[in-house]
This record gives structure tokens, sequence and C-alpha cells, in this order.
């Protein structure tokens, strides 16, 4: 029998691909979350979910106990506070407890940068982690990973809604910045080959795709493969804050991480030690390749409708209305659209709006609210619904509250994976209502977010 194997951070993109990965290969996996209902869901044979946090001591140590090897894919990037000294605290915590349990292997991904420049804060950040997570003594293998591209990472999603929302595009400095793209197969075939790893000394290994490319690169490769054209306006006094907030209107990255992913892109992240391959069997794709195989998985004929409205409340106050929506209360603007498209879905065979809500004050995953069915939830920061109505296609909507006592960020998101055709037409016939009907739902859930709470 396979030895247990940990995951702290498989919540995350990188850990649920891996998770899936350790799955398929034949492993017991425990995972440690904050939102274990986020990885129950997926009913996956063999997988331990446990309530905890790397921020702390005694869920970590519930959480190590028993393991052999564990995977750290814990970064505090989002987080308002002080992420470095989060990051420090949550890996101190994470090397005690995995020292005390006996853990023989920490598997940690870091990022590339060379330590004779000056690094950016995440990337410092990012190093200074391996050397923690190696304090108590526990072997430390340590990947050290450039751009990662697949559908759902962190930089290919910034690529895809840059390139598919602006026909023109602003190219500050750091775009031009050399890095080396690794696809997330690859990235994951090198993880699991961390498992069999013969040596028993920490090592870090650096790894990449088989080219060299910067960020404008893969943004001109990406138009390439989607057949668009784009223009590129090069400015290059365009700082990281202002960077940070022209991505936070034009794509799905909040503000704060699009700063410090900025910051980190200003420095070149190119393999120097060539160590992993002779290492490990794993034999990376070019970008071209990489890009490809996200475009694929990506199904990139979604339609997405994406606004986001600013109220001075907190995020409890903000998500309140959302976590009601539906049911008695109804949708917060023209309800009577959302009744007449309920009664046009029964003589199709859909539900409708006959079952309303099971509760008309909370939701868990796997509720129904009247044709939509709660696909994740996160106690005021995330509501997603997944369509139940007949579709040509597949429909989401999606809520999201960021920020703090002083005032919170709702983003509501309408996702539709057309079918053929049929799914096309169908979509630009209902985008004109959307204007007026999803603006109209937002800016009730504001107005309701000062009353309802």
């Amino acid at each position: 029998m396979k030895p247990l194997v940990l995951i702290a951070g498989a919540t995350g993109y990188i850990g649920g691909e891996l998770l899936e990965a350790l799955v398929s290969a034949g492993y017991p996996v425990r995972c440690l979350a904050r939102r274990p209902e986020a990885i129950r869901v997926r009913e996956l044979s063999g997988v331990e979910a446990i309530v905890g946090d790397v921020l702390n001591t005694e869920s970590v140590k519930a959480a190590t106990r028993g393991v052999h090897t564990a995977y750290y894919l814990v970064h505090s990037m989002g987080s308002a506070q002080s992420f470095e000294e989060q990051d420090r605290i949550a890996a101190q915590n994470f090397a005690t407890a995995a020292g005390e349990a006996g853990v023989k292997r920490i598997i940690y991904l870091g990022g590339l940068g060379s330590s004779g420049d000056r690094l950016s804060a995440h990337l410092r950040s990012r190093q200074e982690v391996g050397e923690i997570l190696k304090s108590t003594g526990v072997q430390v293998i340590e990947f050290r990973a450039s751009v990662v591209i697949g559908s759902g990472s962190l930089s290919f999603e910034m690529i895809r809604a840059l390139v598919e929302r602006l026909p023109i595009m602003i190219a500050p400095r750091w775009v031009s910045v050399a890095a080396q793209p690794i696809a997330v197969s690859d990235l994951l075939s090198y993880l699991l080959e961390g498992l069999e790893l013969p040596s028993k000394e920490s090592r870090i290994f650096e790894i990449g795709g088989a080219d060299q490319v910067s960020y404008g690169g893969l943004m001109r490769e990406y138009a390439r493969q989607r057949g668009l054209k784009r223009l590129t306006i090069s400015i290059p006094f365009l700082t990281p804050r202002l960077s940070s907030l022209w991505l936070g209107l034009v794509t799905p990255l909040y503000v704060r991480v699009g700063r410090k992913l900025i910051e980190s892109i200003r420095h070149s992240t190119i393999v120097e030690d060539q160590t992993a391959l002779s290492e490990f069997r794993t034999r990376p794709c070019g970008f071209r390749e990489a890009m490809s195989a996200a475009i694929r998985a990506r199904g990139l004929h979604l339609k997405i409708d994406s606004r986001t409205i600013h109220v001075g409340v907190s995020p409890e106050e903000a998500f309140a209305p959302i976590r009601r929506i539906g049911g008695a209360r109804g949708w917060y603007y023209a309800n009577w659209l959302w009744q007449l498209r309920g009664l046009l879905d029964i003589p199709f065979g859909g539900v409708g709006l006959r079952r309303g809500r099971s509760d008309p004050d909370s939701v868990r995953v796997g509720d129904h609210v009247d044709f939509w069915r709660v696909e994740a939830f996160e106690p005021n920061r995330r509501l997603r619904l997944a369509a139940e109505m007949k579709l040509p296609g597949s429909a989401w909507l999606e809520f999201e509250v960021t920020g703090d006592a002083t005032g919170s960020l709702i983003r509501q998101t309408a996702t539709f994976d057309p079918c053929g055709l049929l799914g096309r037409a169908y979509w630009y016939a209902v985008l004109p209502f959307h204007q007026f009907v999803f603006s109209g739902m937002l800016q009730g859930i504001a107005a309701s977010s000062k009353t309802e709470y």
C-alpha cells in the first residue's frame, strides 16, 4: 500500500490538479483546508479532507500525524495583511509540526528568481519559505518554477482575459521581461516524481519549459492560436500600481493580487541550473504546446458578463443579500422576467422556479436555488450557482465579495458555455437583457446590503 500523502493548499489551482493526479496514481491523500467542503464535494476515492489552517498550530499537528510526504502549496498573496509575515508563521508552523510528526519529506513549490537580484516581496517570500521549511530537519524538495500555463492558472487567466477583451493592448515594461513558462502537466509530473526521488538530502530544483519567452510573447501566441488580431501600444513608464489598477478593470484579478503579480513579473524568471533534467524523467514541452493545451482545456468559447460595484459596508453585510438570493425573496431586480424565464423552462422539461430554496437565510453546496444549484460557497466571500434550467449550453452565476470594515467590492459574473451555433445564438439573443437585468440585480444587491444584515 502506498504511503499517506498530505496536501496543504489543495483548494488552490495547482493543489486541485495535484490532488487529481495523486488519486489517479493510487495514493491515499489527506487535505488540510479552511474549506474542506470544497474538496469533499468532489467525492474522490481515498481522500480525507480535514478543516484547518496553517496559521493554527493544533490543526497542522493533526494534519501531519501519520503522513509520509507532505506537499506545501500555500501562499498568502491575496491577503490584505502583510503576506510575508503570514507566510513566515505558516511555514514555521508547518515545519515544526512535520518534524514532530516524523514526516519524511516536504515537497514545496516556490518561484524562480536569482537571489542576486533585488527580488520582489513575493519572490523573496517564496524563497524564504523554502528555507523555513528546512529549519526543523525534515527533508525538503523545493521546485522553483516560472509562469505556469494551464487552464485556471493565475498567469494564463490574466493573459486570456487581456487578449480576449482588449483589441488594443497597453504594454508596460514588464511584458518584455524574460520568463520560462512551464505547462501545468509538466509541473505535475515533477511534483509526482518528487515522491520517488532517491536523495535523502534537501534539494532545490529549477524547472521550466523548453522555451524562454516574455509575457508579451505569450500574449501574442495566445492571440495567434485564437485567430485574434491585437494592436499593442508600448507604455514603458506604467508603474506596477497603475498596471494593477488596469488589470483589475479588465481581468478577473483583484488589484491587490495583480500588483503583487506584476512586481514579480518585473524580474527575469529563467532556469539557470539544469539539474532537474538529469534527475527527473520529465521532459517539458515548449510554451506553444502548453498554450494550446490550456486553450483546449479552457474551452475558450465561454461567454462572460462580469461587473462590479463598491458598497460602504463590511464584506459580511455585503454578502448577506447574496446568500439569501432567490426563492420568495427574488432576484433583487425585474423579478417578473425571472418568473417568465421559469415559466418558459417548464414546457421544455426544466425545473422552472417551482423549487424555491431549501432555507431562506443560508445555503450549502448542493442546495437548489430556484433553477440553480449551489456549486461553491464560502461564507461572506463567494457563491457560485450552476444553472439547471434548459439551455443550449451550460451557465454559471458567481458572486465574490472582498474588502474590509470600511467597504466592500462585489463582483458578479455570469458565464455561459454555448453548445454549437444554437448556444451562440441564444447568448447574443439574451445579451441585451443582461445589460439591464444583471446591472439592476447588482444594484439591488448593493442597496439591500445596507438594510438586510
